[in-house]
């Protein structure tokens, strides 16, 4: 009898176990229902449960001076303020961690990773600075207009002013100028170095005619120290008008390319349109992304009221991930795997994969946002305000 019972006893907790596990799943599969289905529903368990929704003053914060007039840049897990020729770095806490001279007044920032490149636009000096410390620096012959960095600390320079429309300098991590390439009859857009560190990618346009012709050049890094003449590996040339913004390269060796017209790939000598934009309907895109790109559609949800669809388009499999909110974007700031959606009186972070990280709720309109990969500022007239991401 004593066998048959500790075997029945046996039989019920499994019993009761499995219906335990498939009443947990079911509860399970019924929140992420309402979650997603019910808007309301949805901002109270951000709200309550989830603890996803941020007040202003209620997270840590830098102090500035509007009447300075800081440069102010966020990478990685840090926040950097470049005045009166000092650079200071921030913790998510705001704890100042480090401290640099810099000779530069009016800043323009690239980063990837933990490397972050600092130059004087319209100026010639140049530094580069990982975690904290000044890797190097330099002075370019000309004017800076623009520089990147890919994660390896490879560097690409755009420099005007001088005898060429533009030239491009690259650089290796250790400082040491690789090779310049000299555009006589184009203005460089934009310059990307890849993942792998083989390809510079530069998009340049040319307004002498009576149509404005973009293109973008891949040179091969390794042919441009040895023979400069034949590095140009191959050159896209868009169609007439298509007006090109900005260039990136994803996963080693993916050029993503955004023009006024759409979003396209460029890989082995291919251009593949991804997205198309509508005019009356496309309001702001970005392909500072991993491995995404970005655009906002603005869809009317009644007489009186807008609802914006924000979507993610995977750059290898096209799937999209979509997130929609009510109202309009003003701004979006992309880093990384982040996005912040700024609202004017309220931010919401989202990830690639559509889902919201955080929400931040002001009581005042929000200046700027600068955007990191483990951080975020929102910027005041007086003082930065720091969400951990």
């Amino acid at each position: 009898m004593k066998k048959i019972e500790i075997e029945l006893n046996d039989d019920i907790k499994k019993k009761l176990i499995m219906t335990s596990i498939i009443l947990g799943i079911s509860i399970l599969i019924l929140i992420l229902a309402f979650y997603i289905g019910n808007e309301q529903f949805k901002s109270f368990f951000d709200r309550n449960i989830l603890r996803r929704e941020i007040a202003q003053n209620n997270v840590s914060s830098i102090k500035i001076k509007e009447e300075e007039s800081p440069n102010i840049y966020a990478y990685d897990k840090y926040i950097v303020i470049l005045n009166k020729n000092k650079l200071t770095t921030y913790t998510v806490s705001g704890k100042k961690e480090y401290e640099q001279e810099i000779s530069i007044n009016n800043a323009i920032f690239s980063s990837k990773n933990r490397y972050l490149v600092v130059a004087e636009k319209k100026g010639k000096k140049i530094y580069v600075i990982l975690d904290g410390n000044i890797l190097w620096q330099n002075e370019v012959e000309g004017e800076i207009k623009d520089v990147q960095i890919n994660q390896n600390g490879y560097v690409s320079i755009s420099i005007s002013g001088t005898s060429y429309k533009t030239v491009v300098a690259t650089y290796n991590p250790a400082g040491k100028e690789m090779f310049k390439t000299y555009l006589s009859n184009t203005t460089a857009i934009d310059t990307s170095i890849s993942q792998n560190n083989k390809y510079l990618g530069i998009a340049e346009v040319n307004v002498s005619g009576s149509l404005i012709q973009s293109s973008v050049k891949i040179i091969s890094i390794e042919k441009a120290q040895n023979d400069p003449a034949n590095s140009v590996i191959y050159t896209y040339q868009a169609t007439s008008n298509d007006l090109i913004k900005d260039i990136e390269y994803q996963d080693k060796d993916k050029l993503i390319c955004i023009y006024n017209s759409g979003i396209s790939i460029l890989e082995n000598e291919q251009n593949e349109q991804i997205v198309t934009f509508s005019k009356d309907k496309i309001r702001s895109a970005s392909i500072k992304l991993n491995n995404y790109v970005i655009y906002t559609v603005e869809k009317n949800s009644g007489i009186f009221s807008t609802n914006t669809q924000v979507l993610l388009r995977n750059v290898h499999n096209k799937k999209e991930n979509i997130y929609t909110i009510k109202g309009n974007v003003k701004n979006i700031y992309t880093y990384g795997n982040n996005i912040a959606l700024n609202l004017g009186t309220e931010v919401h972070f989202i990830g690639t994969n559509g889902w919201l990280l955080k929400k931040y709720v002001s009581q005042q309109e929000i200046k700027d946002i600068v955007l990191g990969e483990n951080i975020a500022g929102i910027l005041y007239k007086n003082r930065i305000e720091i969400i951990n991401l």
